[in-house]
């Protein structure tokens, strides 16, 4: 089977910007911001046009650590032929269980042109990736948007998905209103004093909710067709072990003030790099079958009823699509 053929019909919303010309105006403010750089929340104002790095040690050129179709994901992004995934390096935060250390923090990976981004693009096109999946990419949005512009000139017509830590500006946000097709956050923890003390990310909670309901007033719920997510927000959550992720506050914003049909991916992923140690003891263990259960109960119970967690706990209903 030609793997084209399963890639989706509906046009991407950056189409139509393109077409406008809007595209590349955004791409121009965006670049604009890069002299005093105000993308994520700690706003650092550095002028990485001149060289200077801020927290995340970003410069003005992307930087990747890997790229291809990609199989792990939700199936709704990874349908037969995967998602088209494009790992950033660096990151907004510092999480002290972070799987992806040597990329996010120790910045292993390559220095690419945005036109080199733009070329990945449409070779995973190429190969039948469902969309375009952007890793960790808050730091990098004026470079993917130059990409997405000069790719949606060359060809691309596949969704653009948007996949962060959820630490993020509603003003950076904006200037993707049209360009992304789907956005994938991390709600990561209820309680701020968590987020410093394990992802030293000062106002994490207030950043994330005003980013979800951004992405949600642009996208709104996620919407399935064919079993392939075309548009929407997709939210994922994290078990922590002791329940450090505060998972009952996160689930009451989502369905209380989002949306009781977000579609919320509730993981039991987590692990300890057993040969490190923490100064927060309580993440230096395996979260437990009780703790997960718990978490998929509460959400239950606000009434969120889309999603699926991993397969351990595949009574998770998946709801409507």
């Amino acid at each position: 089977m030609d793997p084209k053929g399963e890639q989706t019909s509906v046009e991407p919303s950056y189409i139509r910007l393109h077409r406008r010309g809007e595209l590349q105006e955004r791409v121009d403010r965006a670049r604009q911001i890069l002299s005093s750089c105000t993308l994520c929340p700690r706003c650092c104002r550095v002028n990485r046009l001149e060289g200077e790095r801020g927290w995340c040690r970003a410069g003005d050129a992307p930087v990747i650590s890997s790229y291809g179709p990609h199989f792990g994901e939700e199936p709704p992004l990874v349908g037969r032929y995967g998602s088209g995934t494009i790992f950033m390096t660096y990151c907004t935060m510092r999480c002290e269980y972070c799987q992806n250390y040597e990329i996010s923090q120790l910045g292993r990976g390559i220095e690419v042109t945005s036109g080199d981004l733009c070329r990945i693009m449409l070779a995973l096109q190429d190969r039948g990736c469902h969309n375009i999946n952007v890793v960790t990419p808050t730091h990098f949005v004026p470079q993917i948007l130059d990409a997405t512009a000069q790719a949606a000139g060359e060809g691309l017509r596949i969704p653009l998905v948007y996949n962060t830590g959820g630490y993020d500006r509603v003003e950076t946000l904006r200037l993707l209103d049209g360009v992304v097709d789907i956005y994938m956050p991390d709600a990561k923890y209820g309680r701020d004093e968590v987020a410093q003390a394990l992802s030293h990310a000062p106002g994490y909670v207030e950043a994330m909710q005003a980013s979800i309901r951004e992405m949600h007033r642009q996208v709104g719920d996620l919407a399935i067709t064919g079993g392939l997510a075309r548009k929407g927000l997709l939210i994922r959550h994290l078990v922590l072990p002791g329940n450090l992720a505060a998972t009952e506050r996160v689930m009451r914003f989502v369905a209380r003030e989002i949306s009781k049909d977000s579609y919320v991916n509730i993981m039991d992923q987590y692990r300890w790099p057993r040969s490190t140690f923490s100064s927060v003891p309580e993440l230096m263990r395996e979260i437990t079958d009780e703790e997960y259960q718990y978490a998929l109960e509460y959400a239950r119970r606000e009434g969120l009823h889309r999603g699926f967690p991993s397969p351990a706990a595949n009574d998770f209903s998946q709801g409507h699509s």
